[in-house]
């Protein structure tokens, strides 16, 4: 299981500004191999330590937070991203250009969070466990970012493990789409994220 970050694991502010450009393009690589286009408007980014961190990086960057109590903050809001060795996690981002198209459409999707699912060759899906950090939808609206954890029992791993394909979807009627199978880059890239 991997451990959680530590402000030990992270650089100053400074250190980061001046490493930020190197770190930036490694980043970007390495997001592309975890990232899963599901149907033309959502997306799936994968999370993992490398990511998480990164993401604190930043997020510590752009408010100029260097005080402990800020740093802890940020750590223990983003460190449950960290897949446990069980389970995937990832950031689903739903993607409409024009702004009423996309107001319109984050009203129809209420719910789309709870209908992410994966699935390893021939077994039940694993419906999402989404937004455990708070609520991301209204009455009226689904948010345009949702946090997904996909927990996996110990069989349905040792079955990936084995050489299974991985299919992933959503199937909300407002939303429909598979993949089937995942490509080969992100499979052999969560298969990492697995104990």
């Amino acid at each position: 299981m991997p451990e959680p970050l530590t402000a030990a694991d992270l650089l100053s502010l400074e250190q980061y500004a001046r490493a930020r450009p190197a770190i930036r393009v490694r980043m970007i690589a390495h997001r592309a191999t975890r990232r899963l286009q599901v149907g033309l408007h959502c997306s799936w980014s994968f999370e993992d330590r490398d990511t998480v961190r990164y993401q604190v990086q930043e997020m510590l960057r752009t408010e100029r937070v260097f005080e402990p109590a800020g740093i802890a903050e940020e750590l223990a809001a983003y460190n449950p991203l960290i897949p446990d060795g069980c389970n995937f996690t990832a950031t689903m981002l739903i993607e409409y250009t024009d702004p009423l198209e996309r107001a319109r459409r984050l009203t129809e999707l209420r719910g789309i969070e709870r209908r992410c699912w994966i699935q390893v060759a021939g077994l039940p899906p694993v419906y999402a466990i989404a937004d455990e950090d708070l609520p991301r939808e209204n009455a009226t609206k689904t948010s345009a970012v949702h946090f997904l954890r996909f927990t996996l029992e110990a069989g349905s791993a040792a079955v990936l493990r084995g050489g299974a394909a991985l299919a992933a979807g959503i199937d909300l009627p407002a939303y429909s789409a598979r993949l089937d199978p995942v490509p080969a880059g992100l499979r052999a890239a969560l298969l990492a994220d697995l104990d």
